[in-house]
């Protein structure tokens, strides 16, 4: 997609609800299926917005993933498999689109080593 589509798309849906990625289930789905690697961005602008979150078992702290929309998809990519990953305002619990891991989903892949 191409930047002129992506701001269309984005003035288009203006007040449709913020879709934010949910660490939460992200941790949960890493721990069932235990990846090498996990990746999480936009589906329909992953290009621009997809990035790494987990490698060898570790959660990364400086990955420059884009993690909300009010018209893209928050998805996670590992395994060769993608899922929407998401939660809907006011739900997204204070989360936004920076690729932060908030301590709650640190507290889930930690339970299972």
């Amino acid at each position: 997609m191409n930047t002129l589509e992506a701001f269309a798309r984005g003035a288009a849906s203006r007040d449709a609800p913020m879709r934010v990625f949910d660490w939460d289930r992200a941790a949960r789905r890493i721990v069932e299926v235990r990846p090498r690697s996990a990746s999480a961005g936009l589906a329909e602008d992953w290009e621009w917005t997809g990035g790494c979150i987990f490698v060898d078992g570790e959660p990364v702290h400086d990955g420059h993933a884009y993690l909300a929309s009010t018209w893209a998809t928050p998805v996670l990519i590992m395994g060769g498999g993608q899922e929407d990953c998401f939660l809907v305002e006011p739900n997204h619990r204070g989360w936004d689109a920076e690729p932060k891991w908030p301590d709650s989903a640190l507290a889930i892949l930690k339970e299972a080593t």
